[in-house]
């Protein structure tokens, strides 16, 4: 598939030359039908408008320093950068930034883990254009959303876990994806015993059980 570059739309202005009053979204997916599909349907409701669209986790990053929009809505798994280091980045430069992470996953370590980085929701990716829009909304006033389905112990139930680093965090979205220790390797660079140390590590830490480490 070609890729095209990252796009900014131009903000419409009222009347009187000042910016109109809609929640401003930025779209972070790498498939493009998916993105214009969330760009149609978002620009749907009336106090909203998709300022900005970024096909991969770098092009996010700096999309959203130049056009600084109030909601980034961002797919956990994304080339080049993934949606969790993208968030760190995003966030380090932009700490009132807010941003709703898309995941196929439903469970609370990814969950956890995703809350971690500073999103302020997360939704799975078959959610309805309703939750959806329900959670900019929701971001954008400062609150944490999270969509059906989506597990999110509350912090009275489950011991904190602790806080992953950046590069455990992009091991365990690449575990998540299905993707084998040589693969992972391969994509960060590292020897395959290091991957290993680190599922073990990611084990540890979430309590949760793997198989056996894909080879």
């Amino acid at each position: 598939m070609s890729h095209s570059p990252a796009r900014a739309e131009v903000p419409p202005t009222s009347e009187s030359g000042s910016p109109s009053p809609e929640v401003t979204v930025m779209l972070a997916e790498d498939h493009a039908v998916v993105r214009q599909g969330l760009r149609m349907l978002l620009e749907s409701e009336p106090d909203m408008r998709v300022v900005g669209q970024a096909e991969n986790g770098r092009q996010a990053v700096e999309l959203a320093q130049t056009l600084r929009p109030d909601v980034i809505v961002m797919d956990v798994s994304m080339p080049l950068l993934n949606g969790l280091e993208a968030v760190r980045q995003i966030l380090r430069d932009r700490p009132e930034a807010r941003i709703i992470l898309l995941s196929a996953h439903a469970e609370s370590a990814y969950v956890e883990q995703a809350m971690s980085f500073g999103a302020k929701g997360y939704l799975l990716k078959q959610a309805s254009l309703d939750v959806l829009a329900k959670a900019i909304r929701e971001a954008h006033a400062g609150r944490i959303f999270f969509g059906p389905s989506v597990q999110h112990p509350g912090a009275a139930e489950v011991p904190k876990k602790p806080a992953l680093t950046v590069r455990e965090a992009e091991v365990l979205q690449m575990v998540a994806e299905g993707l084998a220790n040589k693969q992972i390797a391969g994509e960060l660079d590292i020897s395959i015993k290091t991957v290993e140390k680190h599922r073990q590590t990611l084990m540890e830490k979430l309590g949760i059980h793997d198989t056996a480490g894909r080879r």
